[in-house]
């Protein structure tokens, strides 16, 4: 057991932002609040046979990457753990984990480590899904995000990660949830910021007044926002007015407008998207005459720059309407006649699949936490088909971005030591600036 004056020396940080120590007896102490280097004393909350959590109650050497946190709800809202470590050296942590995961986990080391992608560390979360719930004993309703480690919703009047525009109105927001008549069934706005719109989606459960709608109407009008309404899953979701200008963003370096609906999955971060659809592009360095594949494309947020760039980019992806509307998409800026699109439950392909008409020279691969496995097995499998099939069927270069280094870590595993690939290159990506998700980039070349 952890003694109340013993004094800890955090050795690292974990993706929870949370300090990692030793006591005397060799157990692992995971400190809320603590950085590397610092020397605290502790309060034990949790305790098993081989670790514990505490969280800090006396310091007595503080880190240098310390820094005060920009948000007054810091320590209270769950959403921003690491707040308290500078931005710098959140980024190398980050860049950490993914060489980390590489080499423990898939025994893969890149020949060379890319710079970071890195953007503005605040104001940066264009889509977000806030919870709402009336609090009876307050007769207040609060919007914001969960508090730490707890199913309540944080009282919240501002938000540092969102956009200034939208953290300015959340008293607003909670002021007019609470003159509505179904205040007590409204579990969710979910937001959603375009290069013209901002829209907000209000999930309800039972349907809305026209008292109700109406005072949504003259919100959205004094503030400029465009209202959508869910009664049911995301799909029932639908604009409670039509008309007035288009939801979407725009990828200047290579002159494309990308149309979505607020309850699609689109980066959470404009300005890193865009660094990094523009990053992964040159670093595939497609050439004109060759095909690309783009395996979980999308609504084609990295098929149609390359469509700009290649002879021809096929799509694919699980979702029907998902494939329809990149469809849209693509022949809205001009690129119909470049790319083609599928549908297909890439979590079950097989090396026949590749065969049978997925041949090309570069691959791009933007999977889901889950990973690309099954893509990956089956080119593994093809190493063993007779060298007149498996060479027209393996790309010569693979991009790869991830959102979980664990599963990169295990795909990349695949690749390199059964597929006969060598990671050139991998690096982190900042999508998510003061929390613990890490994302990568990674490149992988035909030896």
């Amino acid at each position: 057991m952890t003694a109340v004056d013993e004094w800890l020396t955090i050795e690292s940080l974990d993706l929870e932002g949370q300090g990692v120590a030793h006591d005397a007896e060799g157990k692992v102490i995971f400190i809320d609040g603590g950085l590397p280097g610092e020397q605290v004393q502790v309060d034990v909350r949790r305790s098993k046979k081989n670790w514990a959590q505490a969280t800090l109650r006396v310091m007595r050497r503080e880190s240098a990457q310390r820094v005060s946190p920009a948000c007054p709800h810091f320590g209270i809202c769950g959403g921003c753990k690491m707040q308290h470590l500078h931005v710098s050296a959140q980024l190398a942590v980050k860049q950490r984990a993914v060489e980390d995961a590489l080499w423990h986990l898939g025994r893969v080391r890149p020949a060379q480590l890319l710079r970071p992608v890195e953007g503005p560390a605040w104001g940066y979360r264009y889509r977000a899904r806030l919870s709402v719930r009336y609090v009876a004993k307050k007769d207040k309703v609060l919007i914001g995000f969960h508090e730490r480690n707890s199913s309540y919703v944080a009282e919240m009047d501002s938000c540092a990660v969102l956009p200034p525009h939208v953290s300015a109105l959340l008293p607003a927001l909670s002021a007019l949830v609470m003159q509505m008549d179904q205040r007590e069934r409204l579990p969710q706005i979910e937001l959603a910021v375009g290069d013209q719109v901002t829209a907000l989606v209000l999930r309800h459960l039972e349907p809305l007044t026209t008292a109700d709608t109406n005072r949504l109407r003259a919100f959205g009008q004094m503030h400029k926002l465009q209202w959508w309404l869910q009664p049911k899953g995301p799909q029932t979701a639908h604009l409670l007015d039509e008309g007035g200008l288009p939801l979407d963003y725009r990828l200047p370096d290579f002159g494309l407008t990308m149309p979505f609906k607020p309850t699609d999955f689109t980066q959470v971060n404009h300005a890193i998207n865009r660094v990094l659809v523009t990053r992964a592009v040159q670093l595939l360095d497609v050439q004109p005459h060759e095909r690309v594949m783009d395996w979980f494309c999308g609504l084609g947020n990295f098929t149609l720059p390359l469509a700009t760039r290649a002879s021809e980019v096929i799509g694919l992806e699980g979702s029907e309407e998902l494939v329809a509307r990149a469809r849209q998409n693509a022949a809205l800026n001009g690129l119909a006649d470049r790319t083609r699109f599928e549908v297909r439950n890439l979590f079950d392909i097989t090396c026949d699949d590749l065969v049978n008409g997925h041949a090309a020279q570069k691959w791009l691969i933007d999977p889901p936490r889950e990973g690309a496995f099954a893509l990956c097995k089956a080119l593994v499998d093809a190493v063993a088909r007779p060298a007149s099939q498996h060479q027209a069927v393996m790309p010569q270069r693979i991009v790869y971005i991830s959102c979980n280094p664990a599963t990169l870590a295990r795909d990349a595993q695949l690749l390199v030591h059964q597929a006969g690939y060598q990671c050139m290159a991998a690096g982190a990506v900042n999508m998510f600036p003061h929390t613990g998700h890490v994302e990568s980039i990674a490149v992988l070349d035909k030896q």
